[in-house]
Protein backbone atom coordinates (compact mmCIF):
# COMPACT_ATOMS: atom_id res chain seq x y z
CA UNK A 1 0.00 0.00 0.00
CA UNK A 2 1.21 3.46 -0.61
CA UNK A 3 1.18 7.06 0.75
CA UNK A 4 -2.22 7.34 -0.84
CA UNK A 5 -3.61 4.05 0.11
CA UNK A 6 -3.53 2.30 -3.12
CA UNK A 7 -2.88 -1.11 -3.46
CA UNK A 8 -1.45 -3.42 -6.51
CA UNK A 9 -2.13 -7.22 -6.15
CA UNK A 10 -1.37 -9.93 -7.97
CA UNK A 11 -4.56 -11.54 -9.41
CA UNK A 12 -3.42 -14.80 -10.28
CA UNK A 13 -6.92 -16.24 -11.55
CA UNK A 14 -7.63 -13.54 -13.79
CA UNK A 15 -3.82 -13.52 -15.07
CA UNK A 16 -3.52 -9.22 -14.40
CA UNK A 17 -2.13 -6.97 -12.15
CA UNK A 18 -4.21 -4.89 -10.55
CA UNK A 19 -4.40 -1.53 -8.96
CA UNK A 20 -7.20 -0.46 -6.25
CA UNK A 21 -7.21 3.45 -4.95
CA UNK A 22 -8.25 4.14 -1.67
CA UNK A 23 -12.56 4.24 -1.92
CA UNK A 24 -12.65 3.09 -5.57
CA UNK A 25 -15.47 0.29 -6.26
CA UNK A 26 -13.35 -1.52 -9.03
CA UNK A 27 -9.90 -2.09 -9.33
CA UNK A 28 -7.86 -1.19 -12.91
CA UNK A 29 -5.90 -3.55 -14.59
CA UNK A 30 -2.52 -2.43 -15.12
CA UNK A 31 -0.71 -5.38 -16.58
CA UNK A 32 -1.75 -8.45 -18.68
CA UNK A 33 -5.74 -8.80 -18.58
CA UNK A 34 -5.23 -9.79 -22.30
CA UNK A 35 -5.77 -13.71 -21.40
CA UNK A 36 -3.48 -15.96 -20.07
CA UNK A 37 -0.53 -16.15 -22.23
CA UNK A 38 3.31 -15.94 -22.62
CA UNK A 39 3.29 -12.90 -25.03
CA UNK A 40 4.97 -9.16 -23.41
CA UNK A 41 1.43 -8.00 -22.62
CA UNK A 42 0.17 -11.61 -21.37
CA UNK A 43 0.45 -13.19 -18.02
CA UNK A 44 -0.05 -16.69 -17.00
CA UNK A 45 -0.89 -17.00 -12.97
CA UNK A 46 1.23 -13.91 -11.80
CA UNK A 47 2.29 -14.31 -8.43
CA UNK A 48 3.38 -11.53 -7.00
CA UNK A 49 3.73 -7.59 -7.64
CA UNK A 50 6.09 -5.01 -6.67
CA UNK A 51 5.65 -1.39 -7.52
CA UNK A 52 9.03 0.32 -8.24
CA UNK A 53 8.16 3.72 -7.58
CA UNK A 54 11.62 5.19 -8.58
CA UNK A 55 10.97 4.49 -12.34
CA UNK A 56 7.31 3.89 -11.98
CA UNK A 57 7.39 0.54 -13.56
CA UNK A 58 6.40 -2.85 -11.99
CA UNK A 59 8.07 -6.12 -11.15
CA UNK A 60 6.06 -9.21 -12.02
CA UNK A 61 6.82 -12.39 -10.50
CA UNK A 62 4.35 -14.49 -13.61
CA UNK A 63 4.78 -17.94 -12.24
CA UNK A 64 3.55 -20.06 -15.08
CA UNK A 65 5.74 -18.36 -17.93
CA UNK A 66 8.53 -19.18 -15.63
CA UNK A 67 9.90 -15.28 -15.78
CA UNK A 68 10.01 -12.35 -13.51
CA UNK A 69 9.41 -9.42 -16.17
CA UNK A 70 9.25 -5.58 -15.54
CA UNK A 71 6.56 -3.65 -17.08
CA UNK A 72 7.06 -0.28 -18.49
CA UNK A 73 4.69 1.91 -20.33
CA UNK A 74 3.78 -0.78 -23.18
CA UNK A 75 4.94 -4.06 -22.45
CA UNK A 76 6.68 -5.97 -20.21
CA UNK A 77 10.72 -6.52 -20.54
CA UNK A 78 11.67 -9.81 -18.85
CA UNK A 79 14.89 -9.96 -16.84
CA UNK A 80 14.85 -13.24 -15.16
CA UNK A 81 14.06 -16.29 -16.22
CA UNK A 82 11.66 -17.07 -19.72
CA UNK A 83 13.69 -19.81 -21.42
CA UNK A 84 11.18 -22.31 -20.78
CA UNK A 85 11.34 -24.50 -17.78
CA UNK A 86 14.60 -26.22 -16.17
CA UNK A 87 16.97 -25.60 -13.42
CA UNK A 88 19.89 -23.62 -15.20
CA UNK A 89 20.37 -20.17 -14.16
CA UNK A 90 19.36 -19.24 -16.74
CA UNK A 91 15.53 -21.17 -16.06
CA UNK A 92 12.91 -20.36 -13.12
CA UNK A 93 10.43 -23.09 -12.68
CA UNK A 94 6.84 -21.76 -10.59
CA UNK A 95 8.54 -18.31 -9.57
CA UNK A 96 6.29 -17.19 -7.05
CA UNK A 97 7.83 -14.12 -4.22
CA UNK A 98 10.20 -11.00 -6.05
CA UNK A 99 12.36 -8.45 -3.69
CA UNK A 100 14.81 -6.11 -5.42
CA UNK A 101 17.55 -4.59 -3.31
CA UNK A 102 18.75 -1.12 -3.50
CA UNK A 103 21.18 -2.08 -5.61
CA UNK A 104 18.47 -3.61 -8.52
CA UNK A 105 19.81 -7.16 -7.32
CA UNK A 106 16.26 -9.28 -8.48
CA UNK A 107 15.97 -11.87 -5.65
CA UNK A 108 13.02 -15.09 -6.66
CA UNK A 109 11.80 -17.94 -5.32
CA UNK A 110 11.71 -20.32 -7.46
CA UNK A 111 9.27 -22.84 -6.03
CA UNK A 112 9.68 -26.28 -8.55
CA UNK A 113 13.31 -25.78 -8.47
CA UNK A 114 13.57 -25.75 -4.72
CA UNK A 115 15.51 -22.65 -4.73
CA UNK A 116 15.93 -19.11 -3.92
CA UNK A 117 18.14 -17.04 -6.89
CA UNK A 118 19.40 -13.89 -7.00
CA UNK A 119 19.83 -12.08 -10.52
CA UNK A 120 22.74 -8.93 -9.98
CA UNK A 121 21.17 -5.89 -12.10
CA UNK A 122 23.29 -6.79 -15.60
CA UNK A 123 23.40 -10.24 -15.18
CA UNK A 124 22.21 -13.04 -17.90
CA UNK A 125 21.88 -15.81 -15.24
CA UNK A 126 20.77 -16.05 -11.64
CA UNK A 127 22.61 -17.54 -8.77
CA UNK A 128 21.49 -20.00 -6.15
CA UNK A 129 22.07 -18.27 -2.92
CA UNK A 130 19.96 -21.12 -1.01
CA UNK A 131 18.25 -24.24 -2.09
CA UNK A 132 18.74 -26.92 -4.42
CA UNK A 133 22.27 -26.10 -5.20
CA UNK A 134 23.43 -25.55 -1.86
CA UNK A 135 24.61 -28.01 0.91
CA UNK A 136 22.63 -26.54 3.17
CA UNK A 137 21.61 -29.04 6.23
CA UNK A 138 18.21 -27.40 6.25
CA UNK A 139 16.57 -27.99 3.10
CA UNK A 140 13.81 -25.79 0.69
CA UNK A 141 10.92 -27.60 -0.58
CA UNK A 142 8.74 -25.40 -2.74
CA UNK A 143 9.57 -21.87 -1.67
CA UNK A 144 6.66 -19.71 -1.87
CA UNK A 145 7.60 -16.58 0.14
CA UNK A 146 10.89 -14.92 2.07
CA UNK A 147 11.61 -11.89 3.64
CA UNK A 148 15.22 -10.37 4.78
CA UNK A 149 15.27 -8.35 8.09
CA UNK A 150 17.62 -5.69 8.74
CA UNK A 151 20.61 -7.23 9.55
CA UNK A 152 20.76 -8.94 5.99
CA UNK A 153 18.92 -12.62 6.94
CA UNK A 154 17.07 -14.59 4.48
CA UNK A 155 12.92 -15.95 6.17
CA UNK A 156 12.36 -18.24 3.77
CA UNK A 157 8.41 -20.19 4.05
CA UNK A 158 9.33 -23.87 3.02
CA UNK A 159 6.12 -24.30 1.88
CA UNK A 160 5.60 -28.43 1.58
CA UNK A 161 7.86 -28.26 4.94
CA UNK A 162 5.51 -26.19 6.67
CA UNK A 163 8.16 -24.10 8.41
CA UNK A 164 9.94 -20.89 8.23
CA UNK A 165 13.41 -21.25 7.77
CA UNK A 166 16.18 -18.72 8.55
CA UNK A 167 19.59 -18.11 6.62
CA UNK A 168 22.57 -15.73 6.56
CA UNK A 169 23.03 -14.30 3.07
CA UNK A 170 26.43 -13.13 1.77
CA UNK A 171 26.38 -9.97 0.17
CA UNK A 172 28.24 -9.77 -3.40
Amino acid sequence: MDDDQTIVIADSDNNRIVEWKSGARSGEALAGGNGRGNKTDQLNEPTDVIVDEETDSLIICDSMNRRVWVKDATEGIVVAGGRGPGDALTQLSRPQAVFVDNLDTIYVTDEANHRVIRWCKGATHGDVIVGQDQKEKNELNAPNDFSFDRHGNLYVSSNWNHAVLRFSIETR
